[in-house]
């Protein structure tokens, strides 16, 4: 009698936590670069009443006679499939056609987004909305990414300018669908200044969501694999563009019937336990 309590209490926690992860997938329908999740439930530990028996003499072999004990929840998974593009014509704006993840300082940690909101501030820094400094490679006179990560700026003094008078200034900027930040200046001479590093992972999922649709590497991700656009599985980049949330509203809507039903369904459980244990209480009377 008390096993079916248990279990109708387990049930409620898990839908519950259902309906935490698809109402936080609707919240953020809109959200830029955003990645939604599903949850998968699993039972938990059955209590043996019976073990099974082999064949003997005379007699048939028996199955074992087992009890559930309830739900859990095993996992809730990271939906990394291909959101939408959605043009925004801002040249900062940036959208990974492909695998892959831009690579952002944020303070004292690197993480890892899809979101492609940016723009740069006051020192021609390339940043996140909320001021996290994308990282990038320097290159060489081949054009090729050189050295560790830095942070992708405007900054034109390792390029070896010509010495004015006229002073050679930058006039304008691109980036290519290789992640090359192109300079114009106004000698009239186009120069490659930074490259965008794009990180893969052996497997995603095992990412820990930090926030600002952000990424931290885990034990089970592995460790981020540093390169560029269009190099092994990374994708290419699209300037001008952003990818949107990849959730599916018909999907999540189906998600809230399923787990209030699921709810619903554990909360008779408790109810009709309830009753049979009231009715064994007032057998006496």
């Amino acid at each position: 009698m008390l096993r079916s309590l248990f279990a109708g209490i387990s049930g409620l926690r898990v839908n519950q936590t259902m309906l935490d992860v698809t109402g936080n997938n609707i919240a953020n329908a809109n959200t830029i670069g955003f990645k939604s999740s599903s949850t998968v439930f699993q039972d938990t530990l059955s209590q043996m009443l019976t073990a099974g028996t082999g064949a003997g003499a005379g007699r048939g072999g028996t199955n074992p006679i087992q009890v559930g004990l309830g739900v859990q929840v095993a996992a809730t998974n990271t939906n990394f499939n291909q959101g939408a593009n959605q043009a925004t014509g801002r040249p900062t704006d940036l959208m990974i056609q492909g695998d892959g993840m831009f690579v952002v300082q944020a303070g004292n940690e690197q993480t890892y987004t899809r979101a492609g909101a940016f723009n740069f501030d006051e020192t021609n820094t390339l940043v996140t909305p909320k001021g996290g400094r994308v990282q990038g490679y320097l290159l060489d006179a081949t054009g090729a990414p050189t050295g560790g990560l830095v942070d992708v700026t405007l900054d034109t003094s390792a390029l070896g300018l010509p010495a004015g008078p006229p002073a050679v200034e930058l006039t304008s900027y691109s980036i290519g669908q290789d992640g090359k930040l192109t300079g114009t200046f106004s000698d009239g001479v186009q120069r490659e200044m930074a490259q965008i590093a794009i990180a893969d992972f052996a497997n995603p999922m095992g990412l820990e969501k930090v926030g600002e649709t952000s990424f931290r590497a885990s034990a089970n991700s592995g460790a981020p694999d540093l390169g560029v656009a269009g190099q092994g599985r990374r994708g290419s980049l699209v300037a001008g563009s952003v990818e949107m949330s990849n959730v599916d509203l018909a999907a999540e809507f189906t998600n809230l019937i399923l787990a209030q039903r699921g709810f619903q369904a554990s909360s008779r459980v408790i109810t009709t336990s309830d009753q049979v244990l009231e009715d064994l209480v007032n057998i006496k009377r």
